[in-house]
């Protein structure tokens, strides 16, 4: 076969194996977030106290860490995928409550939910359509995430409410360059990427600029 017919149709297998890693995983995540939701929007109905949001949540992050890793190839992942999403929706449910306990608390729940849809869409459709190549970010996105944290535990004895606004603004930053790096990864290097982990990292990206946005837009409006 000539050189360039080989090079054609490795080039025909890499866009195939995108396009299918692509259309998987965002799949997967509207439906699980679609779940997630769900889920959030019982607790929330059950008034769920906050001890028990905290023991789903980290049960979802024991689920990522010790579970996750041995189904991710298998079709038992997505199992677990919306088992742990569905359990950090519940466990959001108690911190969506406190917010709207605000006399603006409708509008602040609905301005997070808005600006992060907005940063996800814009953020992604970037790194999909200029198909830029983000891996650099990926040393320097753990470095900041070690970092920020540090100071998040750190201010739990500090109490420093502009640390902690200035950790919330950090985090959007942090889940921002995330959503490119995974996006990126998904398009340029599809055959080292997981469609059940792209997805799992996605959600956390999301997660985490909700609650961050949550948070700064809730520290505005606490009376």
């Amino acid at each position: 076969m000539p050189n360039g017919q080989v090079v054609q149709n490795a080039s025909q297998g890499s866009i195939l194996a995108t396009n299918k890693l692509i259309k998987n995983t965002y799949l997967l995540l509207s439906m699980t977030l679609f779940f997630s939701a769900a889920m959030a929007a019982l607790a929330s109905f059950l008034n769920v106290p906050f001890g028990a949001g905290l023991i789903c949540s980290i049960a979802g992050m024991v689920m990522i860490w010790f579970v996750l890793p041995k189904v991710a190839d298998s079709a038992a992942g997505v199992g677990v995928v919306f088992l742990v999403t569905g359990l950090f929706g519940f466990g959001l449910g108690p911190v969506i409550n406190h917010y709207l306990a605000y006399a603006n608390g409708a509008s602040i729940v609905g301005t997070a939910m808005a600006g992060t849809g907005i940063i996800f869409v814009t953020l992604s459709a970037y790194a999909l359509i200029t198909r830029k190549n983000f891996s650099f970010m990926g040393g320097f996105l753990i470095v900041g995430l070690v970092a920020i944290l540090v100071a998040a535990l750190a201010n739990i004895f500090l109490q420093m409410p502009a640390l902690s606004m200035a950790i919330s603004a950090i985090v959007i930053l942090l889940m921002s360059g995330f959503i490119l790096y995974d996006t990126s990864r998904m398009v340029n290097e599809p055959h080292s990427a997981n469609y059940i982990v792209m997805t799992i990292s996605l959600y956390l990206s999301i997660l985490n600029i909700f609650t961050s946005l949550l948070h700064l837009l809730g520290m505005g409006g606490d009376d």
